[in-house]
């Protein structure tokens, strides 16, 4: 694997009993890339990210992160689950954001964020608290570090829950559509984090329906349909002069 080369997908695939989620899908997501993931619903874009994450197991092909097999170790050619432990470590390294946000309701934003970096990284209270407050600083809000979820905003939740993700320093960054869940007129905060994120460099791979953001930030856009990546170019070539028809077609649909 070229040094460059963060991950590396090769032949993925998935199934849900009988339901095929992904077909083969082969990837390769350079450091410091941004890869916007964009198609129909049900095309298996989230199920591809809770795989590099290892929150779905899958069925067939290879997965690495920065040359680690994700989830499995190899043994004369066949998979072999790796413990929980092994996993969860691994799990470090890759930082994820949802839909739903998923913050604890009981605890505040602070909170929130030092729950992972002190429990699972072992970093000291103190320590810990200082990194959180400049994290809630970057995302603007550092005068909500005391409050509980249920007294915030969803995009000043999705905000947090960007900040615990980004809390546990993370080499990649994945985003599972976060604005979906969001009031209109809260799109706008959480994708200007992002925006920020990708102007420093952070690897992200964000399954997301804002064609627009996706054109200004992604450096590729990948479009998947019946669990397969059709067509992955750069925002120019993908949106402007799609290679498929079936890519074409979405787009009409959904951008204009």
């Amino acid at each position: 694997m070229p040094n460059d080369v963060l991950v590396e997908i090769k032949g993925l695939q998935k199934h849900f009993q009988s339901f095929l989620a992904l077909a083969g899908v082969d990837l390769t997501i350079r450091k410091g890339e941004v890869l916007c993931v964009i198609g129909p619903s049900g095309s298996g874009k989230s199920t591809l990210l809770r795989c590099i994450n290892n929150l779905e197991t899958y069925d067939g092909g290879r997965l690495y992160v920065e040359g680690d097999l994700i989830g499995y170790r190899e043994k004369n050619g066949a998979l072999w689950e790796m413990p929980e432990g092994a996993i969860a470590r691994q799990r470090r390294s890759i930082g994820m954001v949802f839909q739903r946000f998923n913050l604890f309701r009981h605890k505040t934003a602070l909170q929130n964020i030092t729950e992972g970096p002190i429990h699972v990284n072992g970093i000291s209270p103190k320590k810990a608290r200082e990194e959180a407050l400049l994290l809630l600083r970057r995302v603007g809000l550092e005068d909500r570090a005391d409050s509980y979820p249920d007294n915030m905003s969803t995009g000043q939740q999705q905000r947090v829950a960007i900040a615990r993700a980004l809390a546990m320093k993370p080499k990649l960054m994945l985003f599972d559509e976060p604005t979906s869940a969001l009031d209109p007129e809260l799109v706008g905060e959480v994708l200007q984090v992002m925006r920020d994120l990708a102007a420093e460099g952070m690897t992200m791979v964000v399954v997301t329906h804002e064609i627009g953001f996706a054109q200004e930030v992604a450096d590729r856009i990948a479009f998947m349909d019946g669990g397969r990546i059709v067509e992955c170019d750069t925002p120019e070539s993908l949106l402007k002069n799609p290679k498929t028809e079936r890519t074409r077609n979405f787009l009409q649909n959904v951008w204009k």
